[in-house]
């Protein structure tokens, strides 16, 4: 027996070296493995994993339960619809989901005024999950913050099947001087409920994303709420006042989110 001991001690599992690691990020580090393969368990993991970013690609904005909430902010909430007829044709043809519907659009019109400065839209993208569970307490921080500037903010958008420049065409509508846009952005393995956040100076159908500043990763154990709408506020604040966003607008602020 005591010549087996030396062999069977080679075979005990040892303590990953990155281990440590593991409670600074969600990234997949320090699985382990077994043989040349992942241990069951995380592979088991991987594949919930994936499913889950399948379905929140798959989600679908709760509609009446947004509106309920977003009611709080004292804005008219208009629902609209992209190009795209369905999902299947959204992942299809993103093309079709940066334009608005005929319909959607002569309604939007109705509230055009050139007395709006911002016009906020609201949309589904790649993870509608992402708003469901994200948009009303990140404009609960943000909307006191814009309503103190005193800028008038034209009605919510809530826009179904809807891409990031599809945002553009809101603002023209709207005649604003400034399109924000709070977006469900494509999922990721440990990521499947990031919301985005897009600003747009003097949007129009056509623009590409050099025109656009985007803070990303907005969620609970991403960018939290606070810091977000600090960030986003603070953007918007520049671009109304140097008149520019996009590559030419830095993000210059000398105060350092701590996250």
């Amino acid at each position: 027996m005591d010549d087996l001991r030396p062999t069977i001690s080679k075979h005990i599992p040892q303590a990953d070296p990155w281990s440590s690691l593991r409670s600074f990020t969600a990234a997949r580090i320090a699985l382990g493995r077994t043989g040349v393969a992942l241990p069951l368990k995380e592979s088991l993991n991987l594949a919930l994993a994936h499913a889950h970013a399948r379905d929140a690609v798959y989600s679908m904005l709760h509609i009446d339960e947004l509106t309920n909430k977003l009611n709080q902010f004292g804005l008219p909430i208009v629902q609209l619809h992209s190009n795209a007829k369905d999902r299947k044709q959204y992942l299809q043809r993103p093309d079709m989901g940066r334009k608005l519907e005929l319909m959607s659009l002569l309604h939007l019109q109705e509230f055009a005024t050139s007395k709006n400065t911002i016009a906020i839209s609201i949309a589904d993208g790649l993870s509608a999950n992402a708003i469901n569970e994200n948009i009303v307490p990140l404009l609960a921080e943000l909307m006191p913050m814009l309503r103190n500037m005193g800028v008038v903010i034209a009605p919510l958008c809530l826009i179904s099947q809807g891409r990031v420049a599809i945002s553009d065409e809101v603002g023209a509508a709207l005649k604003a001087n400034l399109s924000l846009i709070f977006i469900g952005e494509r999922p990721g393995l440990s990521s499947q409920d990031s919301m985005g956040a897009y600003l747009t100076y003097n949007p129009s159908p056509g623009l590409t994303d050099e025109s656009r500043n985007c803070v990303s990763n907005i969620r609970p154990d991403g960018l939290p709420y606070t810091q977000a709408a600090q960030k986003i506020f603070y953007l918007v604040q520049e671009s109304l006042r140097l008149k520019i966003s996009g590559v030419l607008l830095k993000d210059n602020n000398t105060q350092q989110l701590s996250y």
